[in-house]
Formats: structure tokens, sequence, C-alpha cells
């Protein structure tokens, strides 16, 4: 079977199980050959098909995620290593290094923390951004600190790039410009796709029968400096609240909108 016919069978199939199933035809076929997405359209599509496809299909048939069966994802301007251990990440995050731009443009901050760094997007996005920054990443799982430790070898910034375990208390060193955070947020009964509930860390996702456990826990340990913010990203019901939170320890906030226009980050500022 030549590699056009394979993607249009796979894709057919896929579609039981997956919103984008020819992207994720594309993606598991071009790693399966070893080469990159965008030169499997290019140039390959009457390559011969590796026996292994099908075996990469079944695996997303069984809802895996693409991310953790070719064990990669983009972000921001990145590339990251992903696995079970982390959260996969998603554009909806990219919301708040958008949001870090804006504040600090092109100078940017002097030094970042990424609260439960998972794979190290945040802070390793941030860092590749402004060359002159210096970050912590802090993560309560050891898998999450090996997999983001790894990402920063890679990237090439772990002279810049400080990972280790760690929990929220991190927040209340006062010395970070820039603070970023994608907490767990989604409420313990709150449905979730098979994708997500059935291989994604529980402890990245859930946090109380609200959502909201983590936001309540960080808010009175958050210390900025003067100029500095932090970009906590929240589901798209949770902006009042989340903003409530911290605006009960004096703190001012302000909403940013994903891509889609949905409430996504919740900026945080000291009072002047």
């Amino acid at each position: 079977m030549s590699a056009t016919a394979a993607l249009a069978d796979a894709a057919r199939r896929l579609a039981a199980v997956s919103d984008t199933p020819r992207l994720d035809a594309e993606l598991l076929l071009a790693h399966a050959l070893g080469v990159e997405r965008e030169t499997l359209l290019l140039g390959l599509r009457d390559a011969a098909v590796p026996e292994g496809f099908a075996v990469l299909v079944a695996r997303r048939l069984a809802h895996e995620p693409v991310a953790y069966i070719i064990g990669r994802r983009a972000f921001w301007t990145i590339e990251l290593a992903v696995g079970p251990g982390v959260l996969i990440p998603r554009p909806d995050s990219e919301t708040l290094i958008e949001a870090a731009v804006r504040h600090f443009g092109k100078v940017g901050p002097r030094a970042v923390l990424d609260l439960g760094t998972g794979s190290g997007a945040l802070l390793l996005a941030a860092l590749a951004e402004w060359p002159q920054a210096t970050g912590l990443g802090v993560d309560a799982s050891p898998a999450a600190v090996a997999i983001a430790r790894g990402n920063a070898g890679r990237l090439g910034l772990a002279g810049r790039a400080t990972i280790r375990e760690g929990g929220w208390e991190a927040a209340s060193a006062g010395t970070f410009d820039l603070v970023l955070c994608n907490p767990p947020y989604i409420a313990d009964a709150e449905p979730l796709p098979a994708d997500v509930v059935e291989y994604e860390p529980a402890s990245a996702l859930f946090a109380g029968a609200d959502g909201l456990d983590d936001y309540r826990a960080i808010a009175p340990l958050l210390r900025l400096p003067t100029g500095g913010i932090a970009c906590f990203e929240i589901g798209a019901s949770q902006a009042a609240a989340v903003s409530t939170l911290f605006g009960e320890h004096d703190l001012l906030t302000q909403v940013a909108h994903d891509l889609a226009g949905r409430d996504r980050c919740v900026i945080v500022a000291p009072k002047t």
C-alpha cells in the first residue's frame, strides 16, 4: 500500500476516535518513516509504508494521544519530548507566553519561575524567547522533573534553567519577575475525553470539587516584585473566581483570551 492510500485508510478509521484524523494519520506515518510531516507531504506520498505504521494506528485507536505515541510535541517556538508522566502541552497554554511578551516586550524578564513545570514547556519557551533570562521549574513529580531536565538539555537551555522537585511554596520566593503556572484546574467530577483521562496524569488535571483548590493554595503564597507579573492558565469559566481569589490577597488581576476568544489566563500583578 502506498503512503497516499495508507493515509486515507488510517484517517477514515481514526475518525472514530479523533477530531483531527487526517493530521493524526500524517503525524503517525511520518514518525514510522522517520521523517518530518512536511517531508512526508512534499515528497513521500508514494513511499512504501513501514509495517510499524499499523501498530501506531492501533495505539491511536485505543485513544492513546499522538504526542505520547511519537514522543514529542511542538509548543511556541520549541519542540518538547513528552511522555505519560507529564501533561501534553496545548496551544491554549501559549496564551500565557503571549501575555508575558505583551508585558515585558523584547527586554524580557530577568528571572522566570514555572510552577508545576511538567515537560518544562512554559519555562523553556520563555527562556527561548528571552536569551538573557534564567529560570527555575519546579514539579512535585520526579518523572516530570526528569523529562523537563531532558528537554532543557536538548534545547541547549540547561545552563539557564534549573529544574527541581518542589511544590507551590516556590511562589513565595519573591525573586522572580515572571511567574508562569498551568495548575490542575479540572473539577473532580468533570467528564474528560478518554485520550486525556486514561493517559495523562490525574495529578496534573484535577483540583477538587470546583477545580480551584490549587489556586487557593497558591494565592496566599505568591510574592511578586514591582513590575513583575504572574500568568495562570484557567478553565474558560473560571476567570471571575480565580481573579477573586488573588484579589483577596491584595493583588491586581486581568484576563487574557486564547485564539478562540475564551478566557484562558489570569494575569496577576502587585499593587504599587
